[in-house]
């Protein structure tokens, strides 16, 4: 983690969040208590700022610095509002190409996919704030600069950004294996979001729910899945196939 995009100290971040930095997470040590983490506590329940509990020896990994048992990364970049990116999209003249990130944790996985939705014209990304992978150093140097260029909106919950998009005129495309539809075989020449899931368990069922089409890519080898930026890679570039 870049020390410029980190604040240590239960005290300063606090006064951070307080301040409207765009504070992506906060790294609080195991089993650490006091009126000054209380207040921590609070200020980032307020703020709805992500965080996770973590032993001290990590704290010490991202700082040499008397941390007090918090360290927080601050991202590089700003985000945007979903109302904003959906109506400066519209009013371009553009047909919107979203891409929606359902909690992928891994900022390498998530640096390459913005690098490959600048390459693609996506209009934008769409992020949870709990559970998604911080915009750091890692994401920035995958990204190749890309985090720079590409907006990104960062929502309370993937269902609510869905039925906006919905209600907006966008389709929504869940990439997924639980369906028997090829993404060849599905319309992406029209206002979309494509879906793509964690690492780990990939779209969450909830949000299957809701979507409006499911796709999957043809797999013909003895492993069944691909890595989430290889996958959306492959969606993004058939967006642009049938675009073009």
């Amino acid at each position: 983690m870049e020390k410029e995009h980190q604040i240590f100290g239960i005290r300063a971040i606090i006064e951070a969040i307080q301040a409207g930095q765009e504070v992506d997470k906060v790294f609080i040590q195991k089993d650490i208590s006091g009126e000054l983490m209380k207040d921590l506590m609070k200020v980032m329940k307020r703020a709805n700022i992500n965080f996770s509990y973590v032993p001290i020896e990590k704290l010490n990994r991202l700082t040499p610095n008397n941390h007090q048992g918090a360290v927080a990364t601050i991202s590089p970049i700003g985000f945007i509002d979903i109302e904003h990116l959906v109506e400066s999209t519209v009013a371009s003249g553009s047909k919107p190409l979203f891409l929606i990130l359902d909690q992928i944790s891994d900022a390498r996985n998530f640096g390459a996919i913005i690098r490959t939705a600048e390459c693609t014209g996506v209009n934008g990304i769409i992020v949870q704030k709990a559970g998604s992978a911080p915009v750091n150093g890692d994401t920035v140097k995958t990204s190749a600069g890309a985090v720079f260029n590409v907006p990104i909106c960062k929502v309370e919950h993937i269902k609510d950004a869905i039925f906006y998009l919905q209600g907006s005129g966008i389709k929504t495309v869940a990439a997924t294996e639980k369906t028997d539809q090829n993404i060849y075989d599905l319309s992406l020449d029209e206002p979309v979001a494509i879906i793509m899931g964690s690492e780990d368990r990939g779209i969450n069922p909830s949000v299957l729910k809701i979507v409006d089409e499911k796709a999957k890519l043809p797999m013909f080898g003895s492993i069944g899945s691909l890595n989430v930026s290889v996958a959306c890679g492959a969606f993004l570039y058939e967006a642009v196939r049938q675009r073009s």
